[in-house]
């Protein structure tokens, strides 16, 4: 493309208080019907402040920005100034060359040899959780949130792949209400920062303050115990503590402490999520259900599923991407530009961010045949060859891709594989009822209810 493209800059949010809350809190129908107005790329005022962003779901600009030079795009001044207080400076927030050495000596963790252990401890805390949780849904005969037991399995196995069978459930649970009221906490002053001076007034920053202190001092004696132990673990955490850097020295405490948390983060909740979204999807489609119940006993031929069969699960793995393409938990990535930029004649200013918005890119009516449907065969191997190149990013993209994906994807599989070859649900919930809460993740608002029968 030679010519210049004109970015047009639009005011999307009403300045009517009683609709604004409502477009600031889901304001994915507004930035859908703009995109698709104003050809994939404009400028958003940003309503009650100075500030905009560019909003864009162009995978060529996308790519560019992620990949081709993401030398030239740091985290957002959004990211840097709400996030990293509340979360430290691990993989997710960090940036430059201290993020490359804290990349490259984490990586090793999440290879395929590494994960072995780590999926033998997924599928037994899957199975009571089966056991414990699912059973009872089944005895009771009462609909219950799917998505809601879906955070707690979550969370489960993510403390447990980090930090072993050591730490008490009750410590643990804490955390995990500090991890969520922090995440509320910052979601409302990013969408709302005409709200920070009524946070602080109501008690809410100081609350947030208390809470995270809280979960750092619980993690920090979590990481403090096993440092004094003389046992070796095969967990996550063990990993970060045995991590020497090319000078061969190790993490400080600081840094043990900063990418716990971030693992605990980043590596439940999209996960819950989209696993929620995808028992949905599976109970409102019974031919995709049956032929995804059927793949599975024949993929597995009678073994339970685990680290060695994995890969032979095609249909499940279809079924979980496709889940992701229509509900990406990561549903918007945000960038801002270290010098002015051009991508295919659209000229890029240095401070202004970048909004990459994956979920409208992922149902683009251009990339995406029938693009709201939901058909797992889109991700058959045939059908892969002729996706449109970075359209398809539910992990990120370039190399900040989400370092924890095959972890991610090795849970989803045995979740799928495991609760679907004993169970089937229904829908509760009015299907046409359940709407979007993009969060920091894409939650559905109000909870999927459903209710679960024995195969």
């Amino acid at each position: 493309m030679d010519h210049k493209f004109k970015i047009p800059s639009v005011n999307l949010f009403s300045l009517n208080p009683f609709t604004v809350k409502r477009e600031i809190s889901n304001p994915i129908p507004l930035f859908l019907k703009s995109l698709k107005k104003f050809n994939g790329f404009l400028i958003v005022k940003i309503p009650f402040s100075s500030k905009k962003t560019y909003l864009t779901d162009k995978p060529n600009v996308i790519r560019h920005v992620l990949q081709k030079n993401n030398r030239n795009y740091t985290k957002s001044k959004l990211v840097q100034e709400s996030v990293a207080p509340q979360i430290g400076n691990g993989l997710l927030t960090s940036e430059g060359e201290y993020w490359l050495k804290q990349r490259r000596a984490i990586q090793p963790a999440f290879h395929r040899g590494k994960l072995e252990y780590i999926s033998q401890v997924m599928s037994d805390e899957i199975k009571v959780f089966m056991d414990e949780v699912l059973e009872k849904h089944v005895h009771s005969g009462e609909s219950f949130q799917i998505d809601t037991e879906m955070m707690h399995l979550a969370f489960k196995l993510v403390s447990k792949s980090l930090f072993g069978k050591d730490p008490e459930d009750d410590k643990l649970d804490l955390i995990g209400e500090v991890v969520s009221y922090g995440q509320q906490y910052q979601t409302k002053r990013i969408r709302m920062p005409f709200l920070k001076p009524w946070l602080y007034i109501t008690g809410q920053t100081s609350k947030n303050e208390k809470m995270k202190k809280l979960g750092q001092d619980l993690l920090m004696e979590i990481i403090s115990l096993r440092q004094e132990s003389s046992e070796k673990k095969d967990d996550l955490l063990q990993m970060l503590i045995d991590t020497e850097y090319e000078d061969g020295t190790k993490m400080t405490n600081q840094q043990l402490l900063d990418e716990s948390l971030i693992i605990y983060v980043a590596g439940h909740e999209t996960t819950a999520i989209a696993m929620a979204w995808a028992i949905y999807l599976i109970a409102t489609h019974p031919n995709v259900e049956s032929k995804l119940v059927q793949s599975i006993a024949e993929d597995l031929k009678g073994e339970e599923p685990s680290f060695s069969n994995l890969r032979k699960l095609s249909y499940t793995t279809q079924v979980i991407e496709e889940a992701m393409r229509l509900y990406p938990p990561a549903w918007l990535v945000d960038r801002e530009a270290i010098n002015d930029d051009e991508i295919d004649g659209i000229k890029i200013k240095k401070g202004i961010p970048i909004s990459c918005l994956i979920y409208s890119m992922h149902r683009h009516s251009d990339f995406w045949n029938k693009p709201n449907e939901f058909d797992p065969d889109r991700f058959s191997i045939e059908n892969k060859k002729n996706h449109t190149p970075f359209s398809y990013i539910p992990f990120g993209g370039g190399p900040r891709l989400c370092i924890g994906n095959n972890f991610a994807m090795m849970e989803m599989q045995l979740i799928i594989a495991m609760i679907f070859q004993k169970y089937t649900f229904e829908l509760i919930t009015e299907k046409d009822s359940i709407d979007m809460q993009p969060m920091i993740t894409l939650r559905p608002k109000n909870g999927i209810l459903v209710k679960i029968q024995k195969r």
